[in-house]
């Protein structure tokens, strides 16, 4: 297997992009980045373990001809949904939960998509070496966001199993959902995928509402972070309610030194820098 500079870069950039974007977003207190390449580096070693618990798993499901509708739904759901979101979930976990900067809704975001990223670098690097530029392109713009996507919502039940923890109640709705939804979102990509012709139209629908659901919760939970911490200090949350009442024309609100300052960022959202 050999890939060259050009085509490594097409297999690995559009990771690299969406886990910018995503650090981006986040707002209030940034995740270190030794952190985040240690949760990619996991990502990547859940795709090499997925890899392994799906061939083992092929010689147990029950065998369909291939492009009829059981095949589609018992190799996407029952095979690539189940594991891929299964390691990504542990390599998120094992890369996170302990780290007692976890302290906001938004980091489970974070880390759930870098470790998703990491599992979709590794995966596109694999397919792109096989199938060459073409296949680049496409997974670019679908395979890729994808995996990051189911990233995005996973994210967001896993940090809510986090704070419950925190505080003393149980965690097992929040990590059920953090598995179920992406699994349910990866099972319909890959059975449209798995339809061939026939999941097209279908696939291109459901990958357009897929951008727009996922870009939308990253931003409205960036936007809202400062809000949804596990512990916000008294100062901070007495001065989210400044910017709403101000004019325009006074933000950035000063504020004594020391304290949280009170942001807009270039997309006009509101955040608390600590």
């Amino acid at each position: 297997m050999y890939l060259d500079t050009n085509l490594m870069a097409l297999a690995v950039i559009p990771g690299i992009l969406i886990i910018f974007y995503v650090y981006k977003k986040d707002k209030v207190e940034k995740e270190p980045v030794g952190l985040i390449v240690r949760i990619i580096f996991f990502g990547i070693l859940s795709c090499t373990a997925a890899a392994f618990l799906e061939q083992l798993e092929s010689t147990f499901l029950p065998k369909y001809p291939e492009g009829s509708v059981q095949n589609a739904l018992v190799q996407s759901f029952l095979m690539a949904a189940l594991v891929e979101e299964t390691v990504k979930y542990l390599a998120t976990r094992l890369g996170s939960w302990r780290y007692s900067g976890f302290n906001y809704r938004f980091d489970g975001i974070v880390y759930a998509v870098s470790a998703a990223v990491g599992f979709a670098i590794y995966e596109n690097i694999m397919y792109v070496a096989s199938y060459g530029l073409p296949t680049a392109v496409v997974r670019a713009f679908t395979a890729v966001p994808l995996h990051a996507f189911c990233g995005v919502f996973m994210g967001v039940f896993y940090s809510y199993s986090k704070k419950a923890s925190l505080t003393g109640e149980s965690t097992f709705k929040w990590t059920l959902l953090a598995l179920l939804v992406p699994m349910g979102i990866h099972g319909l990509y890959d059975t449209f995928a798995f339809l061939g012709d026939r999941g097209t139209m279908p696939l291109l629908v459901f990958v357009v509402l897929l951008y727009i659901a996922a870009i939308s919760t990253i931003k409205r939970m960036s936007r809202e972070d400062y809000r949804a911490g596990f512990y916000t200090p008294p100062q901070a949350q007495r001065q989210v309610q400044q910017p709403a009442q101000q004019p325009q024309a006074q933000r950035p609100v000063r504020q004594q030194p020391g304290q949280p300052q009170v942001r807009e960022d270039e997309d006009g959202d509101i955040y608390i820098e600590l």
